[in-house]
């Protein structure tokens, strides 16, 4: 098994620096554009199947990469991203600080202390719902010679990838959030998978 976990193209929000979570945000332009430059880089490679997140910018992705590949395109809840509740929307640029919260800067700084704001969910949430992702994909005896793409958003790739690995809490974000259009590269056997390359960029 392969599988190609993505990042989604850009959205208005992401150029903004607004929380997007859950809320339903569509690809801009350039968003669009990012998912046809790296389409056309993995034109070759032989998808069996995509699984989405069911949020828009994550599906109208994987559509683009998928292009005229007659191949199915399943929606999975547990690759939805990380919610802020009451926060989505606000602006967390430095220039531009809205969220109230002086301590939701842990969110990126010390994962390990952060605390959700009312209706979002929690960093250990998200990490628990995307291993159980990896865990099933992995050991789906169908699956094993297939090659997968995986589309999903910047908190909950970086949850799929950190199951992978053994590592602290403070170090959920290991480098960073991945890009728009980032692409991980994973080489599975036996329920187990080996990073081939990780952050990938072709635009």
């Amino acid at each position: 098994m392969k599988i190609f976990i993505m990042r989604h193209g850009e959205t208005d929000w992401n150029t903004q620096k607004r929380l997007q979570g859950r809320t339903d945000i569509s690809l801009n332009e350039n968003g669009r554009e990012l998912a046809r430059v790296t389409a056309e880089a993995l034109r070759d490679v032989p998808f069996d199947l995509a699984i989405s997140s069911p949020l828009a910018r994550a599906l109208e992705t994987a559509d683009i990469v998928i292009g005229d590949r007659n191949i199915p395109i399943l929606r999975d809840e547990r690759l939805i991203e990380i919610s802020f509740g009451v926060f989505e929307g606000m602006i967390s640029s430095k220039e531009y600080y809205e969220i109230p919260d002086p301590d939701f800067s842990n969110f990126f700084l010390a994962p390990d202390r952060y605390l959700p704001p009312p209706q979002g969910e929690d960093i250990r949430s998200l990490g628990a719902r995307t291993k159980a992702f990896m865990e099933d994909i992995l050991n789906r005896e169908e699956y094993q010679e297939k090659t997968i793409l995986v589309t999903t958003h910047g908190g909950a790739m970086r949850g799929l990838l950190n199951s992978l690995r053994t590592f602290e809490m403070s170090d959920f974000w290991n480098g960073g959030v991945p890009k728009n259009c980032g692409v991980a590269i994973l080489e599975c056997r036996d329920g187990k998978a080996e990073v081939l390359e990780e952050n990938k960029i072709y635009y």
